[in-house]
């Protein structure tokens, strides 16, 4: 099995994505050890002076005012984790934990936290043993971290509260712990502090929405030039040379994919022929337009993403001088933007996939294709509600383009005065991916049909592939009506699963 091994220099989004879906062990190496052991002397040393130090020998937030007693420090960290394990709603994926687990365990080996090298150990064997803790929907505002969820994590370090077991049953995380012989954790001074103070689960969701965008702005440029060919379009707006006079990378990234697609096609421009168009509707000629410039918000939420990986986000943090010193980087507002901003692109690639779907099936604009690509017109409907599926999933994603970080609600008896919403952000943010998926997926289904429905026409090699292929997977072609939720689940899990690009890179190579 894969391992990862934490340092004290942050992790990559590969390895994030190797402990949240692949199930990588992970393991921490000397160096981190020893940053942890060096963090912790200063620590202790701090605690045993009379000056009080926040999150060392002080209460929290709005409560810090309070110099805590020696022997009241176990309880204060005991009590801050489980007050703090508030959380409501439906479960979050277990993908989501194990990245919100692993990102904090990166976060504690930068030797800044102050945490014991023991704790992080405990934190690495709940990952290896496939302990995942109960984390909910709702409880973080995306500032001092996110702290319900990272709460309810730290609760199953301690042998208390719910998670669940490697065979995906919940069960109390003692009993789980015990059966993998993992020892629970008793914490000392700022550890408790250190457990839930992070961006972790927004950041989490915005490595794992990174990976699952880069392959479906791909699959955008394949499908877009699936419906170019079907409607007999122009691959001439794919020139290089006009993209080049509007230098944007994404741009010019999407319209090479969509002209490699189309190499060959017997099927573009065709229309020239018998019904001439002096240009394409811009659902079709700016296809390359709008997926690029979401292509270039990718690249800049990557850029955030990559600093957040290296960064390691606490308060207070231990410095190599020795000072432990509050701050303020917690904070979730550059992830939160990024995350906002992937939504309003996601959603606006989807209504562009959607208006070319509606296109190929309106008979006064599908340039000779049968209505609604249906078989028997009138006695049967084709594809009608297919698009109305569509449509609905498109008017969702437009609300979930509402940025959750242009809000925010005091907390914390005003001390927590501005927060965030970046949890939310990214909550929102895979429900948009998702829908992403969908619509991709019919308009998919659209244009294959529509393409097959030209006889006489021969489509680009490429383009023959991703038929062929999508049909051996199950999505059958033009016909009568018949049980259409079926098929649509099969164009879902074909372009989910990266099998569409797959196809099409069988013949063009690697696409960008």
């Amino acid at each position: 099995m894969h391992t990862v091994v934490v340092g004290t220099s942050g992790v990559t989004a590969s390895d994030v994505l190797a402990v949240a879906r692949g199930g990588a062990r992970v393991e921490l190496s000397g160096e981190a050890v020893a940053a942890l052991a060096a963090a912790r002397e200063i620590v202790d040393a701090l605690a045993a002076k009379p000056e009080p130090v926040y999150g060392v020998s002080t209460g929290f937030g709005a409560l810090a005012t309070r110099h805590i007693s020696q022997e009241l420090r176990t309880q204060l960290q005991r009590n801050i984790v489980r007050s703090h394990a508030a959380g409501m709603g439906p479960r979050v994926e277990r993908e989501v934990v194990r990245a919100l687990m692993f990102l904090r365990l990166k976060t504690v080996c930068s030797g800044h936290t102050g945490v014991r090298p023991e704790v992080a150990q405990t934190m690495a064997d709940l990952l290896n043993a496939g302990i995942t803790p109960v984390v909910h929907e709702y409880g973080s505002l995306g500032c001092s971290g996110d702290l319900a969820p990272l709460s309810h994590c730290a609760l199953a370090l301690m042998g208390e509260g719910d998670a669940e077991g490697p065979d995906g049953t919940v069960r109390p995380a003692a009993e789980l712990l015990a059966e993998h012989g993992i020892a629970p954790v008793e914490l000392r001074e700022k550890e408790g502090l250190a457990l839930l103070n992070g961006t972790d689960g927004m950041l989490g969701m915005l490595v794992m929405a990174l990976a699952d965008l880069d392959t479906l702005y791909t699959s955008a440029d394949i499908t877009a030039a699936l419906s170019l060919e079907a409607l007999l379009g122009t691959d001439k707006v794919l020139a290089p040379e006009l993209h080049a006079i509007r230098p944007h990378p994404g741009q010019g990234a999407s319209a090479a994919n969509m002209l490699a697609v189309l190499k060959d096609s017997q099927l573009t421009g065709h229309h020239q022929d018998d019904a001439p168009r002096v240009q394409d509707a811009y659902s079709v000629r700016c296809a390359p337009q709008v997926a690029g410039a979401g292509r270039d918000t990718l690249a800049h939420a990557r850029l955030v993403a990559e600093r957040e990986l290296a960064a390691a986000v606490d308060n207070p943090v231990v410095l190599p001088d020795g000072r432990v010193e509050s701050n303020g980087n917690f904070h979730g507002a550059p992830v939160a933007y990024v995350l906002d901003f992937l939504a309003i692109a996601a959603a606006d690639l989807a209504s562009i996939a959607e208006r070319r779907t509606d296109r190929l099936l309106d008979k006064n604009r599908s340039h000779g294709l049968p209505p609604f690509l249906a078989d028997d017109p009138g006695v049967d409907s084709g594809l009608m509600i297919a698009q109305y599926t569509q449509a609905a999933l498109v008017s969702e994603m437009k609300r979930l383009a509402v940025p959750a970080s242009a809000d925010s609600i005091p907390s914390s008896a005003m001390q927590e005065d501005h927060v965030s919403m970046g949890w939310s952000a990214a909550r929102k943010l895979r429900t948009a991916v998702d829908n992403l998926t969908r619509v991709l997926a019919i308009e998919l289904y659209a244009a294959t049909r529509a393409v097959e429905l030209r006889e006489g026409l021969t489509p680009a090699p490429a383009t023959r592939a991703v038929i062929d292929a999508v049909r051996g997977a199950g999505v059958e072609g033009p016909g009568p009506d018949r049980f259409l939720a079926p098929d649509l689940a099969a164009a879902d899990a074909f372009v989910r699963d990266g099998l569409l690009v797959a196809a099409a890179e069988k013949v063009t190579g690697p696409l960008r």
